[in-house]
């Protein structure tokens, strides 16, 4: 059976991408997944547990099956055999478990074939040839879906040898006073982690966090908002893109109340600058733009393709416009797609793109 399908990146995006296009009828032996570790959460894992993540920011939709429904809220009832997180859902209220989105991971791996679908490779370049695209020596394909995730771990200047830092997302202890660096969602369950482990928090930041309940506005999530972002020009996008990345997390009691406590207690303190603490946690995020990733700067360079800021630009379907036809297919989804979706980098962002991409796969078998 002709591979049909590459996917660049075996992570949680291309797990999103595998499913939709077995859904679309694909076989597993028709897709052919490239990536570092079989475990698509497998990063994921490391990181969540690092910063000892509980919940999700995502909502019941926040998963990676092909279809909305059923979401986690709806298997949650179905296990718990209770209303409770319906009636959250809602509300937009209900926050799956870490659990139990790593569950739903492992469930739908075996479901569609993921580990018949995956090989073991580091992916450094894809080129545009005669039939599709060259895959890192590993043969054309017509269709090429690039899900290589966030590039690296953002460091604050002068902190990458500070034998004192630790980055959030790598795993750590506290000491008995800590600086937190940052000020987004990992920042603030940081700050909650280490004062529940005892530690006195200096939560150094040079502005004020937006509160919000997801990465980005409802509104960009939608139809109507969506074709607003689309229809923006070049300058216009990369602002929206760059002030939706400011940080933030959502706001609420649970957040407020433990920070306001240790603040009254005087274990919380904020500062605009270091200040010589024995530990600091740097809770920064990720490097942003594609310069920051090998394959795709590689992929840039070779094709010169347009870019903006740090993006580079796609269709709205999240597709590579230059090198995309009738008879081929190059497209992005996860971190590197926010041209065509601005939350690419959440669940939902994912599956944007891998709809879309399984639809020009779809239309490319009819014809």
């Amino acid at each position: 059976m002709a591979r049909t399908c590459a996917i660049v990146g075996g992570g949680l995006a291309g797990l999103c991408a595998h499913a939709t296009l077995r859904k679309g009828g694909l076989e597993p032996a028709e897709i052919a997944v490239f990536g570092t570790d079989p475990d698509p959460a497998a990063v994921w894992r490391v990181r969540s547990a690092a910063i000892r993540q509980r919940r999700m920011r995502s909502e019941s939709e926040g998963h990676c099956a092909p279809s909305s429904f059923p979401g986690l809220a709806v298997r949650a009832a179905i296990r718990g055999r209770s209303p409770a997180p319906l009636v959250e859902s809602l509300f937009d209220r209900y926050h799956p478990t870490v659990g139990e989105f790593l569950h739903h991971v492992d469930e739908l791996r075996a479901e569609t074939g993921w580990d018949e679908s995956f090989h073991a490779a580091r992916i450094e370049r894809v080129r545009a040839v005669d039939g599709g695209f060259e895959v890192g020596g590993h043969g054309v394909f017509p269709h090429v879906l690039l899900a290589p995730g966030h590039p690296g771990l953002a460091w604050p200047d002068g902190l990458e040898d500070d034998p004192r830092a630790v980055h959030a997302y790598e795993p750590h202890e506290f000491a008995d006073t800590v600086e937190i660096v940052g000020a987004g969602m990992a920042a603030a369950t940081e700050w909650l982690n280490a004062l529940d482990a005892g530690a006195s928090v200096i939560s150094v930041r040079r502005r004020e966090p937006e509160r919000r309940p997801l990465n980005l506005p409802r509104v960009l999530f939608s139809r109507r908002g969506l074709a607003g972002f689309h229809r923006t020009s070049s300058a216009e996008r990369v602002a929206v893109l760059e002030r939706f990345g400011a940080p933030s997390y959502p706001a609420g009691r649970s957040w407020d109340e433990p920070v306001e406590a240790a603040r009254r207690a005087g274990r919380f303190q904020v500062a605009p600058e270091l200040n010589g603490a024995p530990q600091v946690v740097c809770a920064t995020g990720f490097e942003q733009g594609f310069g920051h990733d090998p394959l795709l700067a590689r992929l840039v360079a070779e094709h010169d393709l347009e870019t903006a800021g740090g993006w580079i630009v796609l269709t709205p379907d999240s597709t590579v416009g230059p090198l995309t036809d009738e008879t081929r297919t190059l497209a992005l989804a996860g971190v590197p797609a926010q041209w065509a979706f601005p939350a690419a980098d959440t669940l939902m962002g994912a599956k944007y793109g891998a709809r879309r991409f399984a639809r020009k796969v779809a239309a490319w078998r009819t014809r």
